[in-house]
């Protein structure tokens, strides 16, 4: 039996973590994709390759918006069924996630905990933080029961392998036989001309995109594209034997690690408003590497596998956004950004309400979510952030 997408053609432009993601989705709809990428297969130029992946909807609940955490929330059991429906095993794990701060400061730890719960109130759909105390923290977490004496633990929230999925999603395309054109730039204008067979175009380049946004819908040029600088250290740290993604609230240093497979710890927090793509510098490399050895001593002999930089593609509201622009004599064409440092945490919500959008016209999900979609024909907003 046909689906709505078994007679379609598209081009998918952008081959970071949304591209292939819309890519393998759609050829496994029976759809005709052609994925095409300026830079090379293993995603070298990416801002998914350069992330901890954690999906926190409860620990980010703190800094963002409610629709963004109900993105988070619906994603969590769509990245189990993902990931299970590739042929190349990724580590995921949802083992929750540990908060753990110093004495001195336990008063912001107190704030950081009451603005939980009462997320956790208004969303019923988040588990409530756990208090524990030194004994509960050592039956969690016994690595860092010796400089800790209590901590929150937010049940449910999850992690994966980012490289390992970038690099499954190009398994599965391959096995699919997905034409990827790899170091090829192009235009998604130019693949919209009717010679070119395609249906839809669609756009996944992240800040390669910043041009380009800002056209479409109501055209605000504020809504224009910015990059938001992420660094992470990767720790090869085989005395170190931390469960789970933990977070140390700090008023200077505030850190997140998260454990990977093969004793690999992925280390971060910096945001700095800033396109710079330059290596980190020695202060951010200083803050980390200070901060993450007052959680744990056995970080003192790590290795330092990597230090990276990389720009998150944020808009200006800081939350994604969909764009559809539908012109006679041309491919159809959406434009999906702004997914900022919530790529990971939201990313499947996002592609199922592009393939509700791509299906049907429109995304019921997109509108209980509060994901803002846009049409160009229309000018008016599909569904809004709630």
């Amino acid at each position: 039996m046909k689906n709505a997408f078994s007679n379609g053609k598209y081009a998918i432009v952008g081959a970071g973590l949304m591209g292939r993601l819309l890519a393998v989705a759609l050829a496994k709809r029976g759809a005709q994709v052609e994925l095409f990428e300026k830079g090379a297969s293993d995603a070298t130029d990416s801002a998914a390759r350069i992330a901890a992946a954690m999906l926190a909807p409860l620990a980010e609940s703190a800094i963002t918006e409610n629709n963004v955490v109900r993105m988070g929330v619906h994603s969590l059991p769509r990245w189990k069924q993902i990931i299970n429906e590739l042929a190349k095993p990724v580590y995921f794990q949802q083992d929750g996630t540990l908060i753990l701060w110093h004495r001195q400061d336990a008063s912001d730890a107190e704030r950081f905990a009451s603005h939980l719960e009462r997320n956790c109130d208004r969303n019923n759909s988040l588990s409530k933080p756990v208090h524990l105390d030194g004994q509960s923290l050592a039956e969690i977490e016994p690595g860092v029961a010796d400089r800790f004496t209590q901590g929150l633990y937010l049940p449910n929230e999850g992690q994966l392998d980012n490289r390992q999925l970038l690099e499954a999603l190009l398994v599965e395309l391959t096995l699919m036989k997905v034409p990827c054109h790899w170091h090829q730039s192009v235009d998604p204008e130019q693949l919209r001309y009717k010679d070119n067979g395609f249906d839809w175009v669609i756009d996944c380049r992240g800040l390669g995109a910043k041009n380009s946004w800002g056209h479409l819908g109501d055209g605000d040029a504020s809504k224009n594209l910015r990059g938001v600088r992420g660094e992470v250290i990767r720790l090869y740290a085989p005395e170190v034997k931390l469960r789970r993604p933990t977070r140390l609230i700090h008023p200077r240093y505030p850190i997140y690690i998260a454990p990977k497979e093969d004793d690999v710890y992925v280390v971060g927090a910096t945001e700095i408003e800033s396109e710079d793509l330059s290596p980190m510098s020695v202060r951010s490399a200083m803050e980390l590497l200070s901060a993450v050895y007052t959680v744990h001593s056995g970080f003192a002999e790590a290795r330092i596998l990597e230090m990276a930089t990389q720009c998150r593609p944020t808009l200006k509201d800081n939350l994604p956004e969909i764009c559809v622009e539908q012109k006679s004599n041309t491919a159809s064409l959406m434009m999906i950004n702004g997914l900022y440092r919530h790529g990971f945490m939201i990313s499947p919500a996002v592609l199922d309400c592009a393939l509700e959008l791509l299906s049907s016209g429109t995304s019921p999900t997109a509108m209980n979510l509060g994901l803002q979609v846009t049409t160009a024909t229309a000018h008016k907003e599909l569904s809004a952030c709630a």
